[in-house]
């Protein structure tokens, strides 16, 4: 985003010019590709999905090659394990639309978080004069996010956890007890939820 939209709602300086960073690396610059014959994520230690709500998104999020992939990945990570998964904000959606032969997500016995609907409706509620259903990655009156992902888990009063704080001091991850498995909210978390999946991975 750029103007003042993106003064107010964009990332930090910062965190632009390490992105810009990333992208000059050759894996950036030559990506394989999740629909290529014969890909498998079995050579990776860390999975990271980290969301977006640009209507673009969808594409991960309902890519049948995508959860096949988890469905085959995601297991694999239960601890004791070598590999773990992240996820935030829209990220999660990939994970708990993720669903085996029996209808239950990856994500069914998980402890988790996503985007809460509260910041959800708020940001679309406050922008939607200038931008529309930005801020509603499948539309004006989708479901939220949070909505979404608490409908794929076994018991959501147990296993959905959440924080409806802005306070960036206050940043909020959860990890699963059973997976290499670490979810967070929104940009606020970002910082806290790479270090912790850093640090799961140096574990491992």
């Amino acid at each position: 985003m750029e103007g003042i939209t993106g003064k107010l709602l964009g990332a930090k300086a910062a965190v632009v010019k390490d992105y810009k960073s990333m992208f000059e690396s050759d894996e950036a610059r030559h990506p394989l590709s999740w629909t290529a014959p014969g890909f498998s994520l079995d050579e990776y230690n860390l999975v990271l999905f980290p969301g977006g709500h640009d209507k673009a998104v969808r594409q991960i999020i309902d890519s049948e090659e995508v959860h096949k992939l988890m469905l085959d990945y995601f297991p694999k990570t239960k601890k004791p394990s070598d590999k773990a998964v992240g996820a935030i904000c829209h990220g999660v959606m990939v994970l708990s639309s993720a669903k085996g032969s029996d209808g239950k997500s990856v994500l069914h016995d998980c402890t988790t978080t996503t985007l809460p609907g509260f910041f959800e409706s708020s940001v679309y509620w406050a922008t939607r004069a200038f931008l529309g259903d930005y801020y509603k990655t499948y539309g004006a009156g989708s479901e939220n996010t949070e909505d979404s992902v608490r409908s794929s888990l076994a018991d959501d009063s147990k296993q959905f956890k959440g924080s409806n704080s802005f306070n960036p001091r206050r940043s909020f991850i959860v990890k699963d007890d059973e997976y290499n498995y670490v979810s967070a909210r929104w940009p606020g978390d970002a910082d806290l939820f790479a270090k912790a999946l850093l640090e799961l991975v140096r574990e491992s």
